[in-house]
């Protein structure tokens, strides 16, 4: 799929205004690319729109925004050409379409599908087993969520192909992956060009919030993958079947994980409703606002579940939190989780060219 060449043109017009002026030169990892370029092809375009982090600062330091004549808008015309990028290199490609168009209905409806189909899966309950076994065994759970998380993961590496050929970019080396993610981990592009933090959701205050709630975000889902990395080795490798103890390495990742994700999720929720919708990209803020929503959830009934242990709300609960758990996967691909991919890969190639050129 080609991505639409007026929203690349529209950006590629503001960015070459932005290269001439060069006022926002020390803000993030966009304009040090932007000035390394002397002429932007289509690639280039699109590896600064993942590159940039919708932070705002350049908008509201730009002297060339509305009423001016250039009537520049660099990260709504960024924001817009990243979603049409991820929209272009996803694959299958009628699913990324089916999201655009209906992405918040599709996932409320997955989720409740899901949630009534492991309702039901109940009544099939295993005569014995412990914790949430008892009510859905351990290998149903294995052959509904085996595929769910390996058939999205290879359609992210079939759209990150896409990505990187369309980007043009060489060969890396380790050492860009791992300044990739120290850029990512720190989230450095969200500190604002002077370590003051971004614009985000109000133009004359600098700070920090959407920063540590990205931060709560990732380090929350890192620390549940953890959680279910550690109980699926010391369940095949070990034998240690759950449940397992507080004290257990899958309940002290786990745990932390699901508190720093639901309340990164709700400080990313509340951010997304003070921010300026025409900033980004508004016909798309509200398939935004239904991940972010969707992620919290899971953290949310993840910490539920566990609170509800012994108690009657155990089915219930687990039907739920399996099926937006079960959501989450099958939409990755085509949700804005889809951004961490996408960005992890343009801070790659960006210090792979930092690397080779000094600059």
């Amino acid at each position: 799929m080609q991505m639409q060449p007026d929203l690349i043109q529209e950006a590629r017009r503001q960015a070459e205004i932005c290269n001439a002026c060069r006022y926002c030169e020390g803000y993030c990892s966009v304009f040090p690319a932007l000035h390394r370029e002397r002429a932007l092809a289509d690639g280039d375009i699109t590896q600064l729109a993942n590159l940039c982090h919708n932070c705002r600062g350049c908008y509201y330091a730009c002297q060339y925004t509305a009423p001016h004549e250039f009537d520049l808008n660099l990260p709504k015309a960024l924001a817009e050409v990243r979603q049409d990028s991820w929209k272009a290199h996803a694959w299958p490609r009628p699913f990324a379409e089916l999201f655009e168009r209906s992405g918040v209905a599709m996932a409320a409806c997955l989720t409740l599908a899901f949630a009534l189909l492991f309702a039901l899966a109940q009544w099939m309950r295993p005569e014995g087993g412990e914790g949430f076994y008892t009510f859905m065994s351990h290998s149903l759970m294995v052959a509904i969520f085996a595929p769910a998380f390996s058939l999205p993961l290879l359609t992210l590496v079939v759209s990150l192909r896409g990505y990187w050929q369309s980007t043009g970019a060489q060969a890396v080396r380790l050492s860009d992956l791992g300044d990739a993610l120290r850029s990512a981990g720190r989230m450095r592009n969200l500190e604002g060009g002077h370590g003051d933090g971004c614009n985000f959701e109000d133009e004359d205050r600098f700070s920090h919030a959407r920063r540590h709630a990205h931060q709560a975000v990732l380090y929350g889902f890192l620390l549940c993958f953890a959680s279910t990395s550690s109980a699926t080795v010391m369940h095949y490798v070990f034998g240690l079947e759950a449940p397992y103890g507080f004290y257990s390495l899958p309940k002290l990742l786990g745990v932390p994980g699901g508190l720093l994700l639901t309340l990164g999720c709700g400080l990313l929720a509340w951010l997304k409703t003070r921010a300026d919708r025409d900033l980004g990209a508004p016909r798309y803020w509200g398939g935004e606002m239904a991940f972010v929503l969707l992620l919290g959830a899971v953290g949310a009934t993840g910490l539920a579940l566990y609170a509800a242990t012994g108690t009657a709300a155990v089915p219930a609960l687990l039907a739920l939190h399996l099926g937006l758990v079960l959501t989450f996967f099958l939409l990755t691909p085509y949700s804005k989780m889809a951004h961490g991919f996408y960005r992890l890969a343009a801070l790659t190639i960006e210090a792979a060219k930092v690397r080779k050129t000094g600059a």
